[in-house]
């Protein structure tokens, strides 16, 4: 595996990463959710811990990751890599703050996909990200 590939797939796994430890306390503005994510894909992960947090919601446990690149544009010298994951949600559900209780519907396999964008000081972020129905994959 290039280093390209290398750098998109750990900014995927670390957007995730940084995804779960905010999650367990809604912390919406948590600055590590820059780290790793930047644009829509930052947006949308804000948004989600944002509504969360106005519901009284945490996020317990952490997804199984299974990524790989399905796509690297340019060939020659990547700027942008598409990363096709199966994430497992089985063992990360939302619960409510107050008392603990599970709050969300089972969870399990998700189709997702992710643009992983080189940035201006040559790091690695994902861009934007979709994430499917259950048993997508």
């Amino acid at each position: 595996m290039d280093k390209a590939t290398q750098d998109a797939l750990t900014a995927y796994r670390g957007m995730w990463r940084d995804f779960v430890v905010a999650g367990a306390t809604s912390d919406w503005q948590s600055t590590k959710l820059g780290q790793n994510a930047t644009g829509v894909a930052l947006t949308n992960l804000t948004r989600g811990l944002h509504t969360d947090n106005t519901n009284g919601l945490v996020t317990k446990g952490e997804p199984k990751l299974n990524p790989s690149v399905s796509s690297v544009e340019p060939q020659d010298n990547p700027k942008k890599i598409i990363v096709t994951d199966c994430g497992d949600s089985t063992n990360w559900l939302k619960y409510r703050a107050d008392n603990g209780q599970l709050a969300d519907t089972p969870g399990g396999r998700r189709l997702i996909n992710a643009i992983v964008d080189k940035q201006a000081d040559e790091s690695w972020k994902v861009s934007d990200f979709g994430v499917h129905d259950l048993g997508t994959c």
